[in-house]
């Protein structure tokens, strides 16, 4: 084999992956019975092109060959290889855990915080792509949200963002200072909406109203036409100072229909589902400067369009609307020949503070015969979190999986689960990335993509979605079963996520809207009679709770922090995957646990006989054993 071409050796019979194209140090545990262990190590070769792997094993060895990363190429210093030392005298747990520690080692001596969000070298999806300007969205974050939660501006941050504006739209600011089209269309539509359909409390403050009094004559010599339009769309906002509203239509074709709908939504009003759907499919996908300049429709109507809609509060039309549009974008459905499949839909954005457990949970599932299915990014405004992509990749795993690829994993025994890009399997919802960075609140779209129905299963399908502000559980619930599946839950966890905590809340405490652990869903009626029967023909049981760590036999412990960091997250997953104690270890149980008791999985109708299974499950190490082949197997079935 050319060693241009790198090469990785797996360590089991079974072609369990030992590591990936970084080169990392096998560090094995040395605590019980592995201080016996003394895996002697000789260097490598090593060049900028290429890392190989010698790893002899039993009486077999598998060769995979992987590109090492341009990253990785700069920051290999020096590879290990063993020729010799074989781990004959281990058993199967403990050959598990030096895999572990392999995959939680690689590269992560020499990783930076913030490498995993380094900008990759991927299209630009916007016309104006400049800023975003920090004034401008620190501004955004407290106008462009709901009619109880937005927080009108005082005079003098009033005064900063129009004169950031108007630096702008007068060339005065560098690129990465200016405030792009995209913020301009989404903060002035925010203002129009506000001064239009908003309680008097989050209407316009006197300082915002003098600041725009004041420098509205300047800006309205040099802001773009569309900007115009979005500030004043009826004429009637600015004193008569704008008359391009009125008659405005648009500046491309594609601006028509848009102009129409806005004009609706800026007074508060809403649209039908057919209206959103023929919308979204005029729009997208974004294309970019290079081959959309001259048809695309502009950064900033879009941008209002975005941020207007969720600030008016979606009726279910348009969020049945958002969430489908799409659906047949790459045909059919792939089918999954499994009994049961569960689809989990986490926040895209990610986690910054705690600890995010969905992977590890999947594959506990996974491991006893509940099949699931992850999608998200790797990283999506406005949190940047940490998310299942950055953690796959760091572990080797390929994240460029189609959904017929994700198919073969998922019906691979041994495996179980998959991961799907919202890149791979929704292009033109992913083509919305940068102009969700520059409106800086959540879009709808931000709710419905967690309710996406990639894959389809011929046995059991249930489906997972988290909620945070109240008011959007029921809908979400409702898009769930639109999807047709057998069993839906909505959960609020730790930031807004899926992952429940085994923190004791205190009784003391106060909570705005529902309590953390809240879930509520629905699942197969146990007794079947004709008063359980739902107006679509299905039998269902409803359910609402607030999920208690005891109720789990699990006692209560403090929950893990991560703090944005992808390795912390990932080495809390895979300690506890390989059998240590503790919070982390706990919160992947009662995870697993929850999601087969309300789900109504088989063997699971006690909660205590549902974590006892999740916990053999991570004990034996078939857990762990599939998050190893995963990665492997993930390599192979994109090449």
């Amino acid at each position: 084999m050319d060693a241009s071409q790198g090469m990785r050796f797996l360590t089991s019979s079974s072609s369990k992956v030992l590591g990936s194209s970084a080169a990392f140090h096998l560090e094995l545990d040395r605590s019980s019975r592995m201080q016996s262990v003394d895996l002697e190590m000789s260097s490598a070769l090593n060049t900028f092109n290429s890392v190989r792997w010698w790893y002899h094993k039993e009486e077999c060895f598998s060769k995979c060959v992987a590109k090492t990363s341009r990253t990785w190429q700069r920051r290999i210093k020096e590879t290990y290889l063993n020729s010799s030392q074989r781990l004959d005298h281990l058993n199967p747990p403990h050959r598990l855990k030096v895999r572990a520690n392999a995959v939680v080692q690689k590269g992560m001596n020499t990783l930076d915080q913030g490498e995993i969000h380094v900008k990759s070298t991927r299209t630009k999806f916007l016309q104006n792509d400049v800023g975003p300007n920090l004034t401008v969205l620190e501004a955004q974050a407290r106008v462009c949200t709901g009619p109880t939660q937005t927080r009108p501006l005082d005079e003098a941050q009033a005064y900063k963002v129009l004169d950031a504006i108007l630096k702008t739209v007068r060339g005065e600011l560098p690129d990465e200072e200016k405030v792009s089209e995209a913020q301009m269309g989404a903060f002035f539509g925010a203002m129009t909406l506000r001064a239009n359909a908003f309680p008097r409390e989050t209407q316009w403050s006197e300082g915002e109203r003098k600041a725009l009094t004041e420098m509205w004559p300047y800006l309205y010599e040099k802001l773009p036409r569309e900007v115009l339009f979005l500030a004043d769309p009826e004429g009637t906002i600015m004193g008569g100072l704008s008359p391009v509203g009125p008659t405005f239509v648009g500046s491309r074709d594609a601006d028509v229909r848009l102009v129409g709908a806005l004009r609706e939504i800026l007074v508060g009003e809403h649209l039908g589902f057919e209206e959103v759907v023929m919308l979204l499919k005029d729009v997208l996908p974004r294309r970019g400067p290079e081959e959309g300049s001259l048809v695309e429709v502009s950064d900033a109507l879009l941008a209002a369009f975005m941020i207007c809609q969720r600030m008016n509060i979606e009726t279910d039309r348009e969020l049945k609307a958002y969430c489908m549009a799409f659906d047949n974008e790459l045909g059919p459905l792939a089918v999954a020949d499994v009994k049961s499949l569960t689809h989990y839909g986490e926040p895209y954005d990610g986690n910054t503070r705690f600890f995010r457990s969905t992977l590890f949970v999947a594959a506990v599932r996974a491991s006893y015969g509940e099949s699931c299915l992850i999608h998200g990014v790797n990283c999506m405004p406005p949190k940047k979190g940490v998310t299942e992509e950055q953690m796959l990749k760091l572990m080797g795993a390929a994240t460029t999986l189609s959904p017929k690829a994700a198919v073969q994993l998922i019906e691979d025994q041994d495996i179980g689960f998959a991961y799907i890009s919202q890149r791979e399997a929704r292009p033109s919802l992913y083509s919305l990335v940068d102009l969700r960075e520059h409106i800086k609140k959540r879009p709808p779209i931000a709710t419905t993509e967690k309710v996406q129905h990639y894959i389809k299963a011929t046995g059991r399908e249930a489906m997972m979605a988290s909620f945070y502000h109240e008011g959007y559980e029921d809908p979400i619930l409702m898009l769930i079963r639109r999807r047709g599946v057998d069993a839906g839950l909505v959960i609020k966890g730790e930031e807004g996520a899926l992952s429940l905590t085994t923190k004791e809340q205190s009784p003391d405490a106060v909570v705005k809207g529902r309590p953390l652990n809240y879930c509520a869903g629905f699942r197969p009626q146990k007794i079947a009679t004709e008063q359980c029967r739902n107006p679509d023909g299905l039998l269902r049981e409803a359910f609402a709770l607030e999920v208690k760590a005891r109720d789990y036999g699990i006692a209560p412990t403090s929950t893990p922090r991560t703090d944005r960091s992808v390795k912390k997250n990932l080495e809390l997953g895979l300690a506890a995957l390989r059998g240590e104690k503790g919070p982390a270890y706990d919160r992947i149980i009662l995870n697993a646990a929850v999601a087969d008791h309300l789900l109504g999985c088989n063997g699971a109708e006690d909660p205590i006989a549902a974590a006892e299974r999740a916990k053999e499950a991570i004990d034996s190490g078939k857990a762990l054993n599939a998050v190893l082949k995963y990665i492997e197997c993930s390599q192979h079935v994109v090449s």
